[in-house]
């Protein structure tokens, strides 16, 4: 896949592929940066921000525009496209007031392994029953590890490593480590939970017969 130059919106968060994003416009070089990819039909990245702009982000498309404002802030919706390696960081683009730079779409390959991805689903499946969410969240509907990825609690840089990650096998793998590691930890604090919940009630207990 070949280099090519595209405007950034550096942001403190990972998309994943096919993920939707909403955003509030509100800055000038953002706005002129929306209004030119609704007026062109151009995408844009968004580089992770944590303390400095990172290597690695994701591709979006603005796929409606929902409000705008007076002021010129507007509310969009854009989807993920691809995730992308960086090449090199301006802070400005041309004469433009937004930042951008040189990027290059990262290949996925689907090499999905079906025992792998029962496993997955299976402690994804514990995870919501700890959680009670069961009925917030249906892990049967999903159909990729960056469906899921959100869900799971995987702190941003664990995120970062994921999107940069070519094959979905790696990423299965990755998710069921964090999973085996996690499991454990939430369940000891939904006990937690429901221990301090007991606290300041009056509670049965049967007496013991000698």
């Amino acid at each position: 896949m070949s280099k090519r130059v595209v405007p950034f919106f550096p942001l403190k968060l990972v998309a994943f592929p096919g993920e939707q994003v909403n955003l509030h416009i509100f800055e000038p070089r953002y706005k002129q940066l929306i209004n030119e990819c609704l007026e062109n039909d151009q995408t844009f990245v968004i580089p992770l921000f944590n303390e400095h702009v990172m290597d690695f982000g994701s591709e979006m498309k603005v796929v409606e525009l929902v409000k705008r404002y007076p002021t010129g802030e507007m509310d969009v919706i854009t989807r993920c496209l691809n995730a992308v390696q960086i090449f090199s960081f301006n802070d400005k683009l041309g004469t433009k007031l937004y930042s951008g730079g040189e990027v290059e779409s990262i290949k996925n390959v689907d090499d999905q392994q079906p025992n792998q991805w029962i496993e997955l689903k299976q402690l994804a499946h514990r995870l919501m029953e700890v959680l009670k969410m069961e009925a917030k969240f249906d892990v049967e509907l999903v159909k990729n590890s960056f469906e899921l990825a959100h869900k799971l609690g995987l702190s941003l840089e664990q995120e970062y490593d994921m999107l940069q990650m070519v094959r979905e096998s790696q990423r299965q793998t990755y998710m069921i480590n964090h999973l085996k590691r996690a499991l454990p930890l939430v369940t000891e604090m939904e006990r937690a939970k429901e221990k301090i919940k007991m606290n300041g009630h009056f509670q049965h207990h049967d007496p013991l017969n000698f």
